[in-house]
């Protein structure tokens, strides 16, 4: 199977520019439709299983869950880390040491409801009073996105934002929306593309009208002291890491073992949960 689809940026200067104006950046066709839809498969089998066992999937809001996985439960986990863009995106925003500190998928279903308003954690002094971007989120769809599927909305602009007044610094307040609405762009991305968000950007999954749900994976990278790490607890079997490139292994933060255990969430937002009509 042929991964790679998109010839190599020689310079991602105007990507990461975008990044920094926008909060959000993409790229078209990083990868084959084929490689797209294996990886929507390996999510569908790890939804199976972590909806079956307590905190295996996290609610965020009615019909929509969030699941952590490990990286051997993607099979083009290692075509995706290594891939040019996400490599030179990383070291242009995060520093040649950049760390990738969690693996998991959004599913929404249908009957899932406008999610408020938000961003994954609270803003470090770093980003609110240096504006500088100390984590990224890569997203990959799993299905052609229409707009019956709640497509995921994102505040262009707003991961500058202070939001340390707001409920858990994560959650701006109602007469705040109206300001997020109007800066808001919907994202209709089709299987094989990939973005490069921050995850202070503020944004929310739309309601979700399709009986075809729309997972969609995400693969957290860090800057060397962000910190995110703390929050997950990746895992990898001692054959699968020796298998893995050297400059895979140097980046990749988790836990060498004998035998994977199924991971139990710490990163629970509690505020999605029903949803905001």
């Amino acid at each position: 199977m042929t991964a790679l689809t998109q010839t190599p940026r020689s310079n991602v200067g105007v990507d990461v520019e975008t990044l920094y104006r926008d909060g959000i950046v993409g790229l078209k066709g990083a990868f084959s439709p084929q490689w797209a839809e294996q990886m929507r498969e390996d999510m569908a089998t790890a939804f199976g299983e972590a909806i079956a066992r307590p905190g295996g999937a996290v609610g965020r809001g009615p019909q929509r869950w969030y699941v952590e996985v490990h990286p051997q439960a993607i099979r083009g986990f290692v075509d995706l880390v290594t891939h040019p863009w996400l490599i030179g995106i990383s070291e242009a925003v995060l520093g040649p040491d950049y760390e990738i500190v969690e693996v998991g998928f959004d599913t929404p279903f249908q009957g899932a409801r406008n999610q408020p308003w938000h961003r994954d954690f609270p803003s470090p002094p770093e980003t609110f009073r240096d504006r500088r971007i100390t984590s990224l989120a890569f997203n990959l769809t799993g299905v052609d996105v229409t707009p019956e599927m709640g497509p995921f909305e994102i505040a262009l602009g707003t991961h500058f934002d202070d939001g340390r007044a707001w409920d858990h610094e994560m959650f701006p307040p109602r007469d705040a929306w109206q300001r997020f609405g109007e800066l808001g762009s919907r994202k209709y991305p089709q299987a094989g593309d990939m973005s490069a968000r921050s995850a202070l950007t503020i944004h929310r999954g739309a309601e979700h009208g399709s009986a075809t749900s729309r997972p969609v994976l995400v693969i957290g990278v860090d800057a060397p002291g962000a910190g995110h790490s703390q929050l997950h607890d990746m895992m990898v079997t001692s054959d699968y890491h020796e298998a893995l490139p050297e400059a895979v292994k140097r980046h990749l933060v988790c836990r060498v073992v004998d035998e994977l255990v199924p991971i139990t969430q710490k990163h629970d937002i509690e505020g999605l949960v029903m949803g905001a009509d």
